[in-house]
């Protein structure tokens, strides 16, 4: 006979949780400094004296004022003129992003973190910790008496209906969605709120007579892929409640690891762009270090003024570590890319191919391999000096200004702060 718990689990099927944290890098500033922000209308943005500055996220006290994700600072500040801006601290909120996975991972090994402030959990065998809604429950209470961080989850059956579960009380809710719900709640809505619909899909589809969720999940799959291939076949089933997609233990090996940066103001000069992107593999090459793997590829991301998005990316002939194998790659990227007289916004790296350095043969050059365990040695303190004291403890010289790419080969570095000017719109480096 079964319990009242094996009850709420299903003999043939998923529990999912989508745990989703709330105005995270505000709700995070906040439980630091309660007696600064708390109640209060802050947002997290960066460069708030240059035209370009944009908020990342705001509180709700900010939302209830009118000011959005993606605002300029000035327009926010005309909006609610004791808006507190807060500058971000990426290394505070990963701090906090472990703490927070580190309660929902004590209910199932079954974890998959998707960004900074959000994983699924699949718990379909942690029955011993109660229902599915005791789960949520005891997970959110933790966090929020833990952590001082609120979240909402949500419960269904797949990934793709707990995701749209957690949004639909924000913030502190628990919500339930079972595909036999979804017709009830989501046929009316437009296509594009259906996760993984973006505008351009959902321009598409309205083109094609198809404005609902609804409509979408009764129109022929032929009509779909058509229109917009295998992804046709995706787009009915989601539009129906159906995704098959497994909850990826977080302990699988990362297929690849990025960093954006967003800019304060537009840049096209070579020096200009060549110390971002220098900053930038500076930064991907140490959490490839980090997680002792090496790199078979890079893929390099570049945004227009207009918010036009490129990448470009090319398999390397030996796999890497080295953050100056990794610019050059970049910087060849760029210039074979895209001209010097058009201005970016955005610039960003991704290391694909990703290997374990210790299964990776990396092939030394004939002239430099004798150098190779002086660079290694120096590249391991330089690493363990950021370990202790910041990642801003020491810093490439090309970092500063003048032939970067020589000075990062030969990593000659200066005990030095380096200034940000711009916002870190941060590759996850998650736990």
């Amino acid at each position: 006979m079964r319990s009242d718990v094996d009850a709420y689990y299903p003999s043939n099927g998923r529990v999912i949780l989508h745990v989703d944290m709330n105005a995270f890098y505000c709700s995070v500033h906040e439980a630091e400094e309660p007696e600064k922000y708390r109640g209060r209308p802050t947002a997290v943005a960066g460069s708030i004296e240059l035209r370009k500055g944009i908020i990342v996220t705001c509180s709700y006290a900010a939302r209830q004022r009118g000011i959005s994700t993606g605002m300029h600072v000035n327009r926010a500040l005309k909006l609610c003129p004791d808006l507190i801006i807060i500058q971000p601290d990426f290394y505070l909120y990963r701090k906090y992003s472990k703490a927070f996975m580190k309660i929902a991972y004590a209910y199932t090994p079954l974890m998959q973190a998707t960004s900074i402030d959000e994983c699924y959990l699949d718990i379909t065998g942690s029955k011993q910790f109660g229902t599915p809604q005791q789960i949520a429950e005891e997970i959110q209470r933790r966090i929020d008496e833990e952590l001082a961080l609120p979240c909402s989850v949500g419960i269904a059956p797949n990934k793709l209906l707990a995701k749209m579960a957690s949004d639909m009380k924000k913030p502190r809710g628990i919500s339930v969605l079972r595909i036999r719900d979804v017709p009830r709640i989501l046929w009316d809505k437009p296509c594009g709120e259906l996760f993984g619909i973006g505008g351009k899909t959902a321009e598409k589809l309205r083109k094609l007579g198809i404005y609902t969720i609804g409509q979408l999940a009764r129109t022929e799959e032929e009509t779909l892929t058509r229109a917009f291939g295998v992804i046709g076949v995706w787009m009915k089933q989601a539009a129906n409640g159906i995704d098959h997609s497994p909850v990826l233990e977080e302990r699988e090996q990362n297929k690849s690891i990025g960093h954006t940066t967003t800019l304060p103001t537009d840049i096209q000069a070579r020096e200009d762009v060549n110390r971002v992107l220098l900053n930038i593999s500076d930064q991907v090459a140490r959490r490839l270090r980090r997680q002792e793997l090496v790199a078979g590829g890079v893929q390099i991301t570049i945004r227009t003024p207009d918010m036009k998005t490129i990448t470009r990316s090319r398999a390397l002939a030996t796999p890497t570590e080295n953050a100056g194998d990794i610019y050059d790659e970049a910087r060849r990227l760029y210039a074979e890319h895209w001209s010097w007289d058009k201005p970016v916004r955005l610039l960003g790296i991704t290391l694909q191919s990703l290997t374990p350095k210790s299964e990776s043969a990396i092939q030394l050059d004939l002239f430099e391999y004798e150098k190779q365990p002086k660079k290694e040695s120096l590249t391991q303190t330089m690493d363990m000096l950021r370990n202790k004291f910041g990642e801003n403890a020491v810093v490439t010289a090309g970092m500063l200004g003048d032939d970067p790419s020589v000075l990062l080969r030969n990593h000659k570095v200066r005990g030095t702060s380096l200034q940000m000017d711009f916002v870190n719109k941060e590759g996850l480096d998650l736990p």
